[in-house]
C-alpha cells in the first residue's frame, strides 16, 4: 500500500513540477541557493577571521609541530641528539631550530649628545636562525618590506620586525605610553646597538619584516653562528624548533613519534593548534555561534518562502485536489507530491550552492584572503559541517512544504470540488 502511495505521489509531484512556471521554479531554486550560501558563507567568513590568524601562526612561526623549552629550563637540553632524531622521523618535511635571548636595541646613541637625554631603546626577543632552514620552513623573506634577508655568514647585519619601529607601529609615537615601545628613525642601513647577556655590539639593519604574527614582527633576527658567538652560548642547545609535516594529517603522527623517541623528556611537544591561547579558541567558537545565529534567520526566511509557495499552489489547485481525492487517490499520495516539489527546490538549490562554495568561493578566498588589520581572513567551510547544514536545510524545507499541503488536503472533498 505505502509503496503504491509513494509511486503515485512521485508521479503527481513530477507532473506538477513539469507543468509549473519555469520562472517561478527558477526563482525558488535561486532563493534556496542564496539561503544555503548564507548558511555556509556567513559563519565561514566569521570563523575565517580567526582561522586566518591561526593559519598564519602555523605557516610563519610554529609549523605543524612546535617544540619549546620545558618550564624552568633555559633551553631544550640534548638539542643536538634531538635534531638528529628529527632527520629520521617519517613525515617530517622540514624544520627550523631557533636560539632566543632577551635583548635590548638602542637607536639614537650616535646622535645623542646630552647624557641626560633619554636613550631610544626597545626590548625584544633576539632570535638566532639558520636563514636557509627558516626560509624552507616559513618562507620568511617574502614578508620583507624593506631591504634583504640574512645570509648564513652575515656577522654585522640584523633584521628587525616592523613592530619594533615607530614608523610601522599601529600606535606610532604613542606606543611607548601604551606599553608597546618602539625606536624611531631606523631604516635599512641604519646602525643599532644590541645588548644581550651583558655583551653589546653594533649592527647594520639589513631588512625589516612585517607580518600579522606578533611573534615575528616583534623579534630581531641574527644568523645562528653570529648569535651563538655574540650571546656567548657555550653549547648548541636551542630554544624552539618548528616542524613542518609532509601533510597536515601527518602532524599528529609526527608528534607521537617525537614523544615515543623520548624527546618529550627535554622539550614541550605540541601541535600548532595546541599552543594557541584559550581566548583565541573561545573566539572561534563564539564567531561560529554568531554566524550560525545570523544564518538561521536566512533559513527561517527560506522556510517561510517555501511554505507560502506550496500553500498558494495547493489552494489554487484545491478543485484539482478534490477531484483526485474523489477518484480515490489517497491523501498521503497527494501530500507526498508536494513534498517532492519541496525536495526538488532544496536539493537543486543546495547543489548549485555547493558548486559555488567549493568551486569558486573557497579557492578564491584562499588565493585572495580578506585583508583585516589583525589577520588575513579566509572562508572556512569544512565538508562535514557543510553536510550538516545541508541536512538541516533539506529537512526544514520538507516540513515547510508538507504543512500547507496537509492543511489544504484535509478539507472536505466535496467542498474542495465545489470551491466552497
Amino acid at each position: 500500500m505505502w509503496k503504491e502511495t509513494i509511486q503515485i505521489g512521485f508521479l503527481l509531484g513530477v507532473r506538477q513540477i513539469r507543468h509549473a512556471s519555469k520562472w517561478t521554479t527558477g526563482l525558488i531554486i535561486f532563493i534556496m541557493m542564496l539561503t544555503f550560501l548564507n548558511l555556509v558563507a556567513v559563519s565561514g567568513i566569521l570563523v575565517g577571521l580567526i582561522e586566518g590568524s591561526v593559519k598564519a601562526y602555523s605557516d610563519q612561526f610554529t609549523g605543524d609541530v612546535f617544540l619549546s623549552t620545558l618550564g624552568g629550563k633555559k633551553y631544550i637540553e640534548k638539542s643536538t641528539d634531538m635534531l638528529a632524531t628529527l632527520d629520521t622521523i617519517p613525515g617530517v618535511a622540514a624544520y627550523s631550530a631557533r636560539y632566543t635571548e632577551g635583548a635590548t636595541i638602542e637607536a639614537n646613541y650616535r646622535v645623542r649628545r646630552d647624557p641626560q637625554q633619554l636613550r631610544d631603546t626597545v626590548g625584544t626577543n633576539l632570535s638566532g636562525i639558520n636563514p636557509e632552514s627558516e626560509e624552507a620552513l616559513t618562507h620568511i623573506s617574502k614578508h620583507l618590506i624593506e631591504g634583504e634577508f640574512l645570509s648564513p655568514d652575515d656577522t654585522n647585519y640584523i633584521v628587525l620586525g616592523s613592530m619594533l619601529l615607530e614608523q610601522y607601529s599601529p600606535l606610532g609615537a604613542q606606543g611607548d605610553d601604551a606599553g608597546f615601545p618602539t625606536i624611531k628613525d631606523v631604516h635599512v642601513g641604519s646602525r643599532v646597538r644590541v645588548t644581550v647577556n651583558g655583551a653589546t655590539k653594533e649592527y647594520i639593519v639589513k631588512g625589516i619584516l612585517k607580518t600579522k604574527v606578533d611573534e615575528i614582527s616583534r623579534r630581531a633576527f641574527l644568523p645562528e653562528k653570529e648569535f651563538i658567538r655574540f650571546a656567548g652560548r657555550t653549547n648548541l642547545n636551542v630554544n624552539e624548533v618548528s616542524i613542518r609535516a609532509t601533510t597536515l594529517a601527518d602532524a599528529p603522527k609526527v608528534k607521537q613519534a617525537l614523544l615515543d623517541s623520548g624527546i618529550g623528556a627535554n622539550a614541550l611537544v605540541r601541535l600548532s593548534r595546541e599552543g594557541l591561547p584559550t581566548f583565541l579558541l573561545d573566539m572561534i567558537k563564539t564567531f561560529d555561534l554568531l554566524g550560525n545565529g545570523i544564518s538561521s534567520v536566512g533559513l527561517l526566511v527560506s522556510s517561510i518562502t517555501i511554505f507560502i509557495v506550496i500553500f498558494v499552489n495547493a489552494i489554487t489547485r484545491r478543485k484539482y485536489i478534490g477531484i483526485l481525492k474523489g477518484i480515490g487517490i489517497r491523501a498521503e499520495a497527494i501530500e507526498f507530491s508536494y513534498v517532492i516539489q519541496s525536495l526538488l527546490y532544496a536539493v537543486v538549490g543546495s547543489g548549485l550552492a555547493l558548486i559555488v562554495i567549493y568551486g569558486l568561493l573557497v579557492p578564491f578566498f584562499d588565493a585572495n584572503p580578506i585583508n583585516f588589520p589583525f589577520s588575513d581572513g579566509i572562508l572556512v567551510a569544512p565538508l562535514s559541517g557543510t553536510m550538516v547544514k545541508l541536512a538541516i536545510l533539506v529537512i526544514s524545507t520538507l516540513i515547510a512544504g508538507y504543512i500547507p499541503a496537509w492543511m489544504i488536503i484535509k478539507k472536505n472533498t466535496l467542498d474542495s470540488i465545489l470551491g466552497r
